[in-house]
């Protein structure tokens, strides 16, 4: 293979930070994306539903794309596959569980009709224009997980995205071990590889000890048995079904996205549920306590998930019973820890014997911690490293693993969303940086909300809003009626009348302190009277409330 041309790897997404994963790669003139992910919202962002990737870059250089190649049926992964849809017709590939997840969300789209899926699976390889993409086995807490290696004229990149290596997963379905090492004696250019546990020593625990310890559990539990966990995570759904089975129980499935999952996950034959087993939600009633689990979302403390509304006695059809013992199965998300945590503190008011602690086998990550990661970069030798999936202190983590295995360290970058690196027969380059970022999704708003209105929002919930109403006189400029005051999140106005009513005589004031002409400039004329009130305001209260002047001409 001759070493000419040029690669370019773009992250639009995943670095730095967890979530909205997107990796651009052009070779020559043409471009692949790999995944298009969503990121949920951080707590300043006020109102705003999902983040996903800024994708103008590829809108701009849309006769370039070829296709969107997928490695899981994460949100964090698949999740802004719709959005990029409506503006590029390309086709998608993916393994067969991972494009069933798609195809749901392309229908809330209108989209499963006019999209091009096309299923691969693991140890195929696919010529897409200059591109030649091979698809390797590897283990997560979703099934049909790939990694791919790309081959190019100037040697393999392989893109290692979530992973974890398991030596007995449920499926009997270990890693491809033998694909990595072969790819390392061959040799790999450059090799992306998950850093979400980079911090975390040792080897992530098998997703088979979870099973042992449901069993355990169920052996011992004397009423109801709820289980909370990730929709997706067949592998953990199958070992509830089979210690339900093993103990006598039946069980019932609640929350849409666990629905949908289950029914997905049977009809393709990667969950297998032993007939009989499975009940509605309506016949529940009939079994005595000790028959019964219920299999739920909500790990993550969401506030409409099925868990939270149980919890809080919202469910049309179950509520907590003393003596239920409640299964959070999975660890919190940054930044879920205390909307977890109040579910936790009310089920155990209802009376619930609730398991959530780590260290109790009840949940394993489905990211490979730092032996696992040393054993991917000694099995592929790249020449060049990017740790990718990660915030930046796992990046660096990550980085510092790599350089005990042998990468030096002046092979190793530290990517930044929208910077270009450039491999050539020369070496490598930092290219000029494309556009890039987040866009907000917020109701069926998509990149209509920014940070001027997250502010204003921000602003609102901390202050309040002060509206001013003020009816002039066309022809004069003196005040008709007015000025009227409303206020909503700042003071109670009945208990401030004395505060409100001198910020009516601080705006007459105001309006007439104009001179001239400028009575007659509204933006002149309510920049004076947010002025003045800000001023007095803050004097009186601290606060800095939004201003928001109305003036109608009479």
């Amino acid at each position: 293979m001759t070493k000419n041309g040029k690669v370019r790897l773009i992250p639009l997404g995943g670095i730095g930070e967890i979530g909205k994963n997107m990796m651009v790669v052009e070779l020559n003139n043409e471009i692949i994306v790999i995944d298009a992910g969503v990121m949920f919202p951080e707590d300043d962002m006020l109102g705003v539903d999902l983040v996903i990737p800024d994708t103008s870059y590829l809108v701009e250089n849309a006769h370039r794309v070829k296709g969107v190649f997928l490695t899981h049926g994460h949100e964090d992964h698949i999740g802004a596959v719709p959005y990029l849809l409506r503006q590029l017709n390309v086709p998608v590939y993916g393994t067969k569980l991972t494009l069933a997840l798609l195809r749901v969300k392309l229908a809330e789209f209108g989209l499963e009709r006019t999209t091009q899926l096309r299923e691969v699976k693991a140890g195929d390889q696919v010529k897409l224009g200059n591109f030649e993409i091979e698809f390797i086995h590897v283990n997560h807490s979703i099934a049909d997980v790939v990694a791919l290696a790309l081959h190019t004229p100037l040697g393999t990149i392989v893109y290692c995205s979530d992973f974890k290596f398991d030596q007995t997963p449920i499926d009997g379905k270990v890693a491809d071990f033998y694909k990595f090492a072969e790819m390392g004696r061959k040799g790999v250019l450059c090799l992306l590889s998950d850093s979400t546990n980079a911090e975390r020593p040792g080897y992530t625990e098998s997703e088979r000890v979870v099973g042992e310890t449901l069993m355990q559990i169920f052996s011992k539990a004397e009423g109801r048995v709820l289980v909370a966990t990730f929709a997706s995570n067949i592998h953990r759904l199958q070992q509830i079904f089979d210690a339900a089975q093993k103990h006598g129980r039946k069980v019932c499935v609640t929350g849409r996205s666990m629905v949908n999952v289950v029914e997905i996950a049977v009809e393709l034959g990667y969950l297998s549920i032993p007939e009989g087993i499975l009940v509605d939600l309506a016949k529940i009633d009939s079994l005595s306590a000790e028959q019964v689990v219920i299999i739920t979302t909500g790990s993550q403390g969401e506030p409409m998930s099925a868990l939270t509304r149980i919890a809080m006695a919202e469910h049309k059809k179950l509520e907590i019973c003393p003596g239920d013992t409640v299964i959070i199965s999975a660890t919190p998300i940054p930044g879920n820890e205390r909307s977890v945590g109040n579910i936790i503190n009310q089920l155990f008011k209802e009376g619930a014997h609730v398991i959530y602690e780590p260290h109790l086998g009840i949940h394993t990550s489905g990211h490979a911690k730092q032996e696992e990661l040393k054993l991917l970069l000694n099995l592929c030798k790249p020449t060049y490293f990017i740790p990718i999936h990660g915030e930046h202190r796992m990046l660096i983590k990550h980085a510092e693993l790599a350089e005990v295995t042998g990468v030096p360290k002046e092979n190793i970058f530290i990517a930044e969303i929208g910077q270009p690196i450039e491999f050539t027969a020369k070496g490598v380059t930092a290219g000029e940086k494309v556009p890039s970022g987040q866009v907000f999704v917020d109701g069926l708003g998509v990149g209509d909300v920014g940070n001027i209105v997250l502010r204003d929002r921000k602003q609102m919930s901390t202050d309040g809003v002060f509206i001013v109403v003020v009816t002039l006189d066309k022809k004069t400029g003196k005040i008709i009626a007015g000025p009227d005051i409303v206020s909503r999140g700042f003071v109670y106005v009945r208990e401030s009348e004395e505060l409100m009513e001198e910020a009516r005589k601080k705006v007459k004031d105001a309006i007439e302190n104009c001179e001239g002409n400028s009575v007659k400039e509204w933006g002149v004329l309510k920049s004076c009277i947010r002025d003045v009130l800000t001023q007095y305001l803050y004097s009186k209260t601290k606060r800095r409330p939004m201003i928001l002047p109305i003036i109608m001409e009479v």
